[in-house]
């Protein structure tokens, strides 16, 4: 076997594990992941798997870091190219919406980041901090877009960035409750109709007499 392809097939397989932790944590939660449930379910042994990555919390990062990538290949991803501001931000709560409804080949069990960060949130360590991170960089993602909006005067000048990606936030944090938990089948449109109603009533707001 080549140097080459023996590095290929090595990457393959920790993608492959990698995915798998993810779909697996998203019903189970992070903690739910074992090296023997892994193992069975890829055809591997235990020390194969366990020898990508060392540490159950090694792969609980590693899964986390997977599971990222496949959001910004779902919802920012399709946004990309939209101008900054108000259209860019509502085609990324479009994606945001879809992904949290339709997205079941990778997480079958709804939003890994949500039950991560259930999980996670009163605890201390690595994994906690990384749930962190990357819910810190998704939120300053959304601000940024919100700023230019304001810029644009596509809203307010006294627009808060920060309070309308907090009601993002918990617009999307319900969608997903309104989905795994209570199977609503209207879910994903009473989102796009809070979204519509934080957005452009404020947007509105600059528009109206002082």
């Amino acid at each position: 076997m080549s140097p080459r392809r023996s590095v290929a097939e090595t990457r393959d397989t920790r993608a492959r594990i990698i995915a798998r932790s993810a779909a697996i944590a998203s019903v189970d939660g992070l903690e739910g992941l074992t090296i023997g449930r892994l193992a069975g379910d890829l055809g591997m042994s235990k020390a194969g798997v366990l020898g990508h990555f060392g540490t159950k919390e090694a792969l609980q990062i590693a899964a986390l870091d997977g599971a990222s990538e496949e959001f910004v290949r779902l919802v920012w991803e399709p946004a990309a190219d939209r101008p900054a501001g108000l259209a860019r931000l509502l085609a990324v709560c479009e994606a945001w919406t879809a992904y949290l409804v339709g997205e079941r080949a990778a997480f079958p069990g709804g939003c890994l980041f949500t039950t991560a960060s259930i999980e996670f949130d009163a605890r201390q360590g690595p994994v906690r901090d990384k749930v962190l991170r990357l819910f810190t960089g998704w939120r300053k993602s959304l601000v940024a877009d919100v700023r230019a909006a304001v810029k644009a005067e596509e809203l307010p000048r006294d627009t808060d960035p920060d309070q309308i990606v907090f009601e993002l936030f918990g617009i999307y944090l319900s969608l997903n409750q309104s989905v795994q938990l209570f199977d609503d089948p209207r879910a994903a449109e009473r989102a796009r109709t809070a979204v519509r109603r934080l957005l452009f009533a404020t947007s509105m707001a600059s528009a109206t007499p002082g």
